[in-house]
């Protein structure tokens, strides 16, 4: 029996799960009802990652994990649940085995990386006057001034925190490449969509924030995604196998 899978959404850096809002919104005018969204404690990836999983577990049938920024990272690493069904990422890191956050940063360093400042208690902020033009330049700056004076600071020693084993190796997974982003490097997200093998990449001009600047065709990427997962429960509840 097909099921439709619950959409769980992981937010990056400098965010939280409110940065979701507007995906959510489409999401639910699309129908779809099973959503949930993380917030993590940005203080390490393991924390993160555990976080997720832990939300993850709670789900009655498969998940399709959709990451943000960070997000992506984690649910790379979250994604090896095995109700997960799917990755979906969004402007993302998308590891690959050793491989972490601040060492993909600096083999493609983005526009903004000047704006990033460190505090004297180690966590790691985007400059809340430069936010809106290095975090979400196509929103307007009243947005991008509330969304940086209630950014979620991480610390900053997550950034360097690798991985393990890829979920995207074993699990199915999509990308959208923001063309103007700031934060990631467009080129950065291109070889990393690449490698995934994804099973759809999608390119906008947006900004780092296409979840929030483009919610309409972040979301209908995420609805195609899920409605691909044909899944039915083998043997446990929580074992799936994905049929063609």
């Amino acid at each position: 029996m097909s099921e439709q899978p619950t959409i769980v959404l992981v937010h990056g850096f400098w965010g939280g799960a409110a940065h979701w809002n507007r995906v959510i919104v489409e999401l639910l005018n699309r129908g779809y009802e099973k959503i949930r969204a993380v917030e993590l404690p940005l203080t390490s990836l393991a924390e993160d990652v555990e976080r997720t999983r832990k939300l993850v577990a709670q789900q009655a049938g498969p998940v399709l994990l959709v990451g943000h920024s960070y997000g992506g990272a984690v649910i790379t690493q979250a994604g090896h649940a095995p109700n997960v069904a799917g990755l979906v990422y969004i402007a993302a890191f998308a590891p690959d085995q050793g491989e972490s956050p601040g060492g993909l940063t600096q083999e493609f360093p983005p526009e903004a990386a000047a704006n990033l400042a460190p505090d004297s208690d180690g966590y790691l902020w985007v400059r809340p006057e430069r936010f809106q033009q290095s975090f979400c330049q196509d929103l307007s700056p009243q947005e991008g001034l509330v969304m940086g004076l209630t950014q979620k600071a991480p610390l900053a020693s997550t950034f360097g925190d690798a991985l393990g084993a890829p979920a995207w190796r074993d699990k199915p997974s999509w990308y959208q490449v923001s063309r103007a982003d700031r934060m990631i490097a467009p080129a950065n997200q291109e070889r990393m969509a690449a490698r995934l093998n994804a099973r759809k990449v999608i390119h906008l001009d947006a900004s780092h924030a296409s979840l929030a600047s483009q919610p309409g065709p972040v979301t209908a990427l995420i609805a195609e995604a899920a409605d691909s997962l044909s899944l039915i429960h083998i043997s446990e509840p929580t074992r799936l196998r994905r049929i063609s």
